[in-house]
């Protein structure tokens, strides 16, 4: 490397930059993902490492001692995947230093969010962290650049007003159920997977008076755990889509590669309900509902581009909150940076 500058690095893809059609094919499964992380912090010139993968965003955070690592990894990435280094350069992004250190703050603080000011990154983020630092992909610098930023994040949420307003998943999700149906108490839900953020909204249904929840899921242990924290019922994911038609709201946010409710399906469903609609929030990526459902008559599909479309329709109001916290995170970078290059030296990690 010729400055130590350009010693740690951020390489990603969000929402920012990639459709949701290409994110499809970036995402990892958790294993795909500790898999990747350990192969990126046995190369030689990786000293610390961490992999974030979300729904929006697949990030790489490293801490290198040559500018080749950064190809390195790049290329072991696609590698996994099974993509072209030419269609990841179309959709890619990279920072080094500073600038990744920013982005790292603005990332954990939602301020980088596709509903920006939402709160879920940053339990993914410490997910993540926790994780990489189990497996002994961290160290001092990188212990002490995201516990940081978790405090960055803290002091811009609670110095502005960037988390105001109905900007999660799950609130936007009963705006819209309630625009559909009106009074929600009447309605019968169907949670597909077990995933954290499907588990969120049914929370937030729930609590709008939503009492008649059902959950399946391809693992029947994790439905039934699922269950029981809901105070539901479960589904044999066998044959959940016999029952498609006794449901106003369909949720899927199941850890599956492929389509798990087609058209066909759904079609012999709303037969069944012609008068009554059916309202369905794809929040698994890959998408598990296929997109044609849509055009089913009285048939409502949303996924989390259109959320994230909803939850921001107010951000105009918000730009100034947005700009507040852009400089708290700023400050807070830039005294982070100073601090480690103190007490460990970054500057001088790629200076051979």
């Amino acid at each position: 490397m010729q400055s130590g500058l350009e010693s740690l690095f951020v390489l990603g893809t969000s929402h920012h930059t990639t459709p949701l059609d290409v994110r499809e094919r970036f995402a990892l499964t958790v294993d795909q993902t500790n898999d990747l992380q350990a192969q990126i912090h046995a190369q030689e010139g990786v000293r610390e490492c961490l992999v974030l993968n979300t729904c929006n965003r697949l990030e790489i955070y490293c801490l290198v001692t040559s500018s080749s690592s950064l190809e390195i990894v790049r290329t072991l990435l696609c590698k996994a995947q099974g993509i072209s280094e030419l269609l990841f350069e179309q959709h890619a992004y990279n920072y080094t230093n500073l600038d990744a250190l920013q982005h790292l703050l603005e990332v954990s603080s939602g301020l980088d969010s596709q509903m920006i000011g939402e709160t879920e990154i940053l339990g993914q983020l410490k997910q993540s962290f926790a994780s990489a630092r189990k497996d002994q992909c961290t160290g001092k610098i990188f212990n002490r650049l995201f516990e940081k930023s978790f405090q960055a994040a803290k002091a811009a949420r609670s110095k502005t007003n960037i988390s105001r307003g109905q900007i999660s998943i799950g609130n936007v999700t009963v705006n819209l159920a309630s625009r559909i149906f009106g009074q929600l108490n009447q309605c019968r839900v169907l949670l597909i997977g077990s995933g954290e953020v499907g588990e969120k909204t049914a929370l937030a249904l729930k609590s709008r008076g939503v009492d008649d929840i059902s959950v399946c899921s391809r693992t029947l242990e994790n439905a039934q755990k699922l269950a029981n924290s809901l105070g539901c019922a479960t589904i044999n994911f066998e044959d959940y889509t016999s029952h498609l038609e006794y449901f106003d709201i369909i949720i899927c946010s199941a850890a599956s590669p492929k389509i798990i409710l087609n058209k066909t399906a759904l079609h012999s469903a709303m037969n069944q309900r012609p008068e009554r609609p059916c309202f369905l929030i794809d929040l698994a990526l890959p998408r598990n509902i296929d997109s044609t459902v849509d055009s089913l008559e009285n048939t409502y599909l949303y996924n989390l581009d259109d959320l994230s479309i909803i939850a921001n329709e107010n951000l105009c109001a918000r730009k100034n909150e947005i700009h507040k916290a852009r400089e708290i995170l700023r400050k807070h970078a830039w005294s982070i940076w100073l601090q480690i290059r103190r007490s460990e030296q970054i500057l001088s990690v790629g200076d051979s």
